[in-house]
């Protein structure tokens, strides 16, 4: 064989095993894609038929309300999944799809299970957050309790303690303020057992006498800096004069707090807050109404968009992010607490856009 043609004969085998690798060989990411947005003020279709509204308000007169107030969601793939190199490739040069390592979305090996007990737990904390900065922008009195906020995955508290859970007692001492829960746990040393009195979060499937006062024995972590921890963040529970049911199943995650908050403010006041607008939107949100980051906003952007989504709230650290690749028509508002948000509202209703707070370019 002449020497021209073997060299040609060797590249192109060499070529095609390339492809075969590039087929068969599995990386380690994920990819995220546009998810499904819901219109807080409007209704969700219920398994088996008919629907709900997305926020029901029992108890309290609530108003008329016209527009979309849409939350927005992201799609990831699961923890098993590997996609192959050239699908890695492929997902990098589409703007509809975001490959990110796999361990940023499913840390230390989790698992889908575990994943969606932690995206229910945020999503949990999310609403109860919304409802508490909603009402008190709206100057309605909340009732407040210690809970569990969130538990650190791997720690500790993994599998005994979950978000939601009522903190009564840490070693039989009465919790008031989630301060003493930190003060109390210290006064031990790394290696020790503390005993929390909890009340179950309603969602984690403990009843009866259980759910009256469950005492749970962890043993103590050690931090950094030699204090003894049980890798639980604690915040606030609320009690409310009235009662606000969010409706969607399937959703996880904190990121939509803010429109939560946005859509309950809505229907309890007469004031129509979006004037028959398309306004989408994303951020988690804590009790007092400042607005924080989420993830995937880049496929946020384009799930609202597509939708019909005119504008579009950001928080402002994800600014940088969305401004790089911003779909056409669609217009970022940046925002960083709830009233922020509401006086955004109400120049997007009046028509006075040119003064809303935009993400810098």
């Amino acid at each position: 064989m002449p020497r021209r043609s073997a060299t040609m004969l060797a590249a192109t085998l060499l070529l095609i095993g390339l492809l075969c690798a590039s087929v068969l060989m599995r990386v380690p990411y994920t990819e995220m894609s546009p998810g499904p947005t819901y219109n807080t003020l409007g209704e969700q279709a219920k398994k088996g038929g008919g629907s709900v509204p997305v926020i029901a308000i029992t108890g309290h007169e609530t108003y008329p309300t016209t527009g979309h107030l849409n939350m927005t969601t992201v799609q990831v793939t699961g923890a098993k999944y590997e996609p192959s190199l050239i699908s890695a490739v492929v997902g990098w040069l589409r703007k509809d799809v975001l490959v990110v390592p796999h361990d940023n979305v499913y840390p230390k090996g989790q698992t889908d299970k575990e994943a969606q007990q932690e995206n229910a737990e945020q999503f949990a904390s999310s609403e109860d957050s919304a409802k508490t900065a909603a009402l008190k922008e709206l100057d309605i009195p909340v009732e407040s309790q210690v809970v569990v906020s969130s538990v650190v995955a791997g720690g500790p508290s993994e599998g005994k303690l979950h978000a939601g859970d009522r903190i009564v007692a840490v070693d039989g001492t009465a919790v008031t303020a989630k301060e003493q829960v930190a003060a109390l746990v210290t006064r031990h040393k790394p290696g020790e057992t503390v005993e929390f009195t909890v009340v179950p979060h309603a969602g984690s499937g403990t009843s009866g006498a259980a759910a009256a006062g469950k005492k749970v024995a962890i043993t103590t972590g050690k931090a950094d800096d030699g204090r003894a921890v049980v890798g639980i963040l604690p915040g606030s529970d609320h009690t409310y004069p009235f009662t606000i049911d969010i409706g969607l199943q399937d959703v996880g995650g904190p990121s939509a707090g803010l429109m939560f908050s946005l859509g309950i403010i809505d229907k309890l006041t007469p004031d129509d807050l979006t004037g028959g607008r398309f306004v989408a939107g994303t951020g988690t949100i804590d009790d007092d109404g400042a607005v924080g980051p989420i993830g995937g906003i880049q496929m946020k952007l384009i799930a609202a968009r597509d939708k019909g989504a005119e504008y579009f709230f950001t928080p402002s650290e994800n600014c940088a992010e969305a401004v790089r690749d911003t779909p056409s028509g669609l217009t970022l508002v940046k925002v960083d607490t709830l009233d922020g948000a509401l006086d955004a509202l109400g120049k997007i209703r009046a028509g006075g856009t040119a003064g809303l707070p935009s993400c810098p370019r």
